[in-house]
Order: structure tokens, then sequence, then C-alpha cells
């Protein structure tokens, strides 16, 4: 094999896993690290350079560095860091002063951004400190989006989204509430904005038509219902309530029935939970309120009589599952279960009734707009999309880094700039070298088992619909959890020309990730490693021929803890620990390349 070739970012990105598996790429281990030394505000905004909502993720993000977190490798669970990030957000000062701040000279530009959710809010964060002048129009009378709609409260307090999307808004953007878009021909038409930014979100639930689904008012689509129950119009449910999906909207609808006054609440879900959408830590903390989730029912009829419903028929399935595969699967009945309430949260699809047709704004036969996948423009070149209204229902960190990109693509557009092309993003190594045997961070291993959150009491908690239930680490138990963090983004930087071949790093390697051997082509290396390479997903280090013998250091990454015991143990400094810091280019560097003056 060639040497492995590590001046490109990709490769030491690949390798902080968390950070590659985050949408947003923001840099876990080095906010982990601020939070291990009590720097709160620093790791908050390390946070805010990616992410811009640390508080409000730090609750409801999706967490898909999670999974993918390398601490998971070699125990049960990852580490938490997505209530870490919450940490830094619950014990930071005033960070104000730190904020980007918006010109007091314009640039002469103009932006419209639909709808004040998370994407069009971080095309504003970023635009806005470029001299742009964006107005945001809103729909409701509060901005936030389905952050603020469909969230609950118990798990999103108002006040953490008023703070984190008012740094934001007081850098200048001219927010008009209740202010909603009902002609985007008249938006563009009025020659007002040089550019259009939706991120409208997918606000449309999907429907069940089922026979008996309109012979009374008790069934109700789960976002618009979360809705009404955000805005206060709902107050009260029934006693038994049935929750059709299983994603998380179905968890957000089950965990806000309770606090209605329901006492008996369902989740019904057509298949097993090995193919759930909802997240597991949703499902556990429903499961933890007592809701009911029953699987392998598939809906068939509402049962109502004279315009009240009586409950639902479902009928019951049983699965072959091959490999994690549904092979075939069988009906066991019909099975009737009574209730006064029925949710449906099935899923959400895009709508935009307001985008007029013959205005060069192309949308699919599922009502999905045709935008680039990397510029996020539409086939009108002043238009863009962003977050669920480009490409369908995801989350809210995908909707920030939706929002990045389309800023970048807004910025060069405004400017006559090719919106295609973009600044690569680079890769910096710096040195945690401190003596002989002195690092700049902690590289011993730590086997304590990940701390739990701690929650509001069970009884506590159905008091008011906006108790906050969990209460977030105390930076007691932070200080606990920091230091399960591997620090992946701390590299193994090899320089083969010093390399003596004594064997000490491979004699020291608490986990076989090192050898050397002849070279040869990757399924050749990969056979002859002390420890066998089993993910493919991640490439093998390979090192230029060292030079005693010709052979190579081959090196696992996907095995390595970078616990830094070969760069101790190396009598030639071979091995040397550097902070690898991946740059990933937003609107301000384009501008900052453009005008290095």
């Amino acid at each position: 094999m060639e040497p492995t070739d590590t001046s490109k970012s990709d490769y030491f990105h690949r390798v902080v896993d968390c950070q590659w598996a985050c949408p947003a790429h923001t840099d876990v281990p080095e906010y982990i690290r601020l939070i291990a030394q009590g720097e709160f505000t620093a790791a908050y905004m390390v946070n805010r350079e990616s992410n811009v909502f640390p508080g409000i993720l730090g609750r409801v993000c999706d967490r898909p560095c999670e999974p993918a977190c390398r601490r998971g490798r070699i125990e049960e669970k990852p580490v938490a860091i997505c209530r870490l990030k919450r940490v830094a957000s619950d014990n930071r000062d005033d960070i104000t002063a730190l904020l980007p701040k918006a010109p007091r000279e314009k640039n002469g530009k103009r932006v419209a951004c639909i709808g004040a959710g998370p994407a069009s809010l971080t095309v504003a964060n970023d635009l806005l400190p470029l001299g742009y002048e964006v107005t945001i129009f809103e729909q409701y009378a509060v901005p936030g989006g389905l952050m603020r709609t469909n969230i609950p409260a118990f798990r999103l307090p108002a006040n953490v989204l008023d703070e984190e999307i008012g740094y934001i808004v007081n850098m200048g953007a001219d927010l008009r509430l209740n202010s909603p878009v009902k002609s985007m021909r008249q938006l563009l038409e009025s020659e007002e904005f040089d550019a259009v930014f939706v991120g409208s979100g997918a606000p449309k639930g999907k429907e069940l038509d089922l026979p008996g689904r309109h012979d009374t008012d008790r069934v109700h689509i789960g976002i618009t219902w979360l809705e009404s129950v955000a805005f206060g119009h709902v107050d009260r449910v029934g006693e038994r309530v049935l929750i059709i999906g299983v994603g998380n909207t179905a968890m957000d609808c089950c965990r806000s029935s309770l606090r209605l006054g329901a006492k008996d609440v369902k989740v019904m879900a057509r298949k097993p939970r090995q193919f759930f959408k909802a997240s597991e830590w949703e499902l556990e903390d429903a499961e933890h309120e007592n809701v009911a989730i029953v699987i392998n029912h598939a809906p068939k009829s509402f049962v109502t009589e004279g315009g009240k419903l009586l409950g639902m028929m479902f009928e019951k399935l049983e699965y072959d599952i091959d490999n994690g595969d549904i092979k075939a699967r069988r009906s066991l009945g019909d099975v009737f279960f009574p209730c006064d309430d029925v949710i449906l949260a099935i899923g959400q699809e895009n709508a935009f009734p307001w985008i007029e047709k013959g205005i060069g704004i192309e949308l699919d036969k599922w009502n999905v707009p045709k935008v680039d996948k990397i510029t996020y423009q539409s086939t009108r070149p002043e238009v863009f999309f962003g977050g669920d209204a480009a490409f369908g229902p995801k989350n809210i960190i995908w909707s920030v880094e939706h929002g990045h990109q389309a800023a970048i693509s807004i910025h060069k557009f405004c400017h006559d700039e090719a919106i295609e092309e973009r600044m690569p993003r680079g890769v910096s190594l710096s040195s945690r070298k401190m003596g002989m045997h002195e690092w700049a961070y902690k590289n011993e291993y730590n086997g304590v088992e990940r701390r739990l959150v701690p929650h509001v009491g069970l009884v506590e908690r159905f008091k008011k619909i906006n108790i906050e239930v969990e209460l977030g680490f105390t930076a007691e138990e932070a200080a606990l959890e920091v230091q399960r963090c591997l620090n992946c983004d701390v590299q193994t930087v090899f320089a083969a020309k010093l390399c003596i071949e004594c064997d000490a790093c491979i004699d020291i390697c608490p986990v076989d990730c090192l050898t050397i051997t002849q070279n040869g082509t990757e399924a050749e290396l990969r056979g002859r490693l002390t420890a066998p390479a089993a993910n493919r997903s991640q490439a093998l280090y390979v090192s230029a021929p060292l030079p005693q013998t010709r052979r190579v250091m081959v090196k696992d990454e996907d095995v390595c803890v970078h616990c830094g015991l070969c760069a101790e143990r190396c009598p030639t400094a071979a091995w040397d620990m550097q902070k690898s810091t991946i740059r990933i280019p937003h609107a301000l560097d384009e501008e900052v390349a453009a005008c290095p003056a």
C-alpha cells in the first residue's frame, strides 16, 4: 500500500468519530476537555462555532455523535456527549461580549428568511456579521419553529429557546412575527430581497385514512396537536389515549398526554422494537413514565358510535425476521383497544401552498423542492432551501448544518461568485508534548461508568406541563463523565524516518493496534495485524518504508484508544501526540478568503 496521506482533513476527521458523525462537525473532544478544566464559557463558545444552539441541543439533540463514540467500542455506553454540551451552557458566564457582532455599515444586500426555525436562524447568524440585512418572516407570535411548537416545554424550556434565539436576533435581524408568507411570487416580485431562504420546516402531519377517521373529532394529527398544546389551545385530553406511530414525535405526544390528564397511554407500533424510529433514550423516558408500547399491531379502523370515539380496531401481526430483515408476516386476528383520544404521529410532510406554480421553483411529486444537496440552491437561482423544508424531516442539528451551507451559497450568490466553488476543509496539527513524559492532555484510561442524568421525581413532574424533567449534570457529576472521553482528536502522529524498529511501541500498546510488517495489499496487511482489523469503514494507517528494513508501520485506527503510551515509550520520538483541529469553512471564512487584507 502507498503511505497514508494524512495531509488531507478527512483522514483525521474520520478518526474523530464523534465530530465526523455530527452533521455540524462540532469539536466534541475539545469542548469536553474545556469542561474538564472548568472552562465552561470557552466550552460553550467552541460549541457555538458550529451548532449555534448549545443550550437547546444539549437537551434535545438526536445525538448522532454518541453511537459513533469510540468509548462504545470498549464498553457498553458512549460518553454522554449531548448532556455535557448542556453542562457548558448551564455553567457558563455571560457570553454577550464574545458573540459575533453585525457591522454598523451594511453591505447593501438584503436576504429574506421564511420561518424562524433553526435553519433560518443559522443563516441569519452567519450573514448578519458580514453586513447583510436579514428579515425573518415568522407566522407565529414567537420564533423557534418546530423547536418551539413540537418539542414540549418539559424537555426544552421556553427561556432556553428565548435566550439562544435572542443572541441571533439581537445582532440586528428584522424579525417579523405574526407574518406568514402567503405568496412566494409576491415576495420575489417585490424586488426587496437579493436572496430568499426557505426554512419553513415540514409542517404537515401525515393522515391515516381508515374507516371511521372523520366520524369523530377525537382523532388528532400529532404535530398539530403538540402545537396546540404549546400555545395553550389544548389543556386536557381523555383518560385513555392511543398514539399511532413510534417515532420521536410519538414520544412527545404520549408524554404530553400524561401531563394533560391521561391515565392510560399506549403507543401502538406496527413492527417489533428493533424497527422503531424513536431514539432509544426517548423510548426509555416514555416507558419510565409508564407509557405502554404495544408492538406488532397494525391499525384497521376507528370505532365510533354517534360521533363518539369508542376505540380502534387493530390487526395483530407476527413476523419472521432473519438477519434484521422481515421475511414474512402473518395475521393473528383483530384486537380492539378502547380509547377516548387518538393521536396520529406517523410522519411529517413538506407543504408549500404559498409557493405558486410557474415561478421557477420546481417541486417533485412528494411536494419536496428540487434542491442541490451541496449548495441548497433551488431551481430558481435566488431561492435557497434548508432544514426539513429542503429534504424532509430530520432533526435540529441537520437544520443548523443546512443553514451554515446555505449561508455560504447566499453570500457567494449575492457577490456574483460561483456558489459551487467552496473552500475546502482544512486540518492543523499541534503537538501536545510538554516535556519528556508530560502531555497537555489527560491520557490515562478511566474505567468510570457513564453517569446517569438526574431527573425530577415521577410525582412532581406531572404537576405542570412545563416542569423540565431532566435536571442536567452538576459540575461535580460532569467532572466524572468528562474523564470517560478518549481524546480521539489527539492523534498518534508517526515519523517513519525516526523509527529504529525497536518494537517498544508495539510491546506497550494496550490494544495491540500496531504492527511492523512487510508491505502488501490492504487485504494482506489486515491479515498480518496483531489484532484483527474488523471495521473496514476506517482505513489502515500505513507509514513510509522504515529506514532499517524497509518494512512499514501499520496502525488500526479503529482499535487505537489514543492513550499516548507509544509516544511515551518511543526512544527516538518517532511517535508524537498531536491535536488535530478540523477547520470547517462557514460564510465568514469565505469572506475573509475573498478579502485577505
